[in-house]
């Protein structure tokens, strides 16, 4: 399969990074506008201990070296992840506070 710029992807990362609205997410859905060097991204040449590529989607730039999966896909629920927690012999759903997934397309 092949990617391309315009296509829209859910992309996980290796660690946790903030959003504008303060919220930390693991992961973040939207369309691809490109692929940059750290020249363009950043104004400088980085190291060979940096990445040098960042993967623009929706109003946010990732480095590569943090993409850990990408799934090129057309929507994705962003419903908060609800996990099972065991008290008092009894099995409970509890939500996360918000969803895990950022939506970088999203208007701010």
């Amino acid at each position: 399969m092949h990617y391309k710029i315009g296509d829209k992807m859910l992309v996980t990362c290796d660690n946790w990074f903030y959003t504008p609205d303060g919220n930390t997410h693991r992961a973040v859905f939207g369309t691809v506008k490109g692929i940059h060097s750290d020249k363009t991204t950043l104004g400088i040449k980085t190291n060979d201990k940096s990445t040098n590529w960042y993967l623009e989607i929706g109003n946010m730039f990732i480095a590569g070296c943090q993409i850990h999966y990408a799934v090129k896909t057309d929507k994705v629920i962003f419903k908060p992840h609800i996990r099972l927690i065991e008290e008092d012999a009894k099995l409970l759903e509890v939500a996360e506070p918000i969803s895990h997934i950022y939506d970088a397309d999203k208007e701010k």
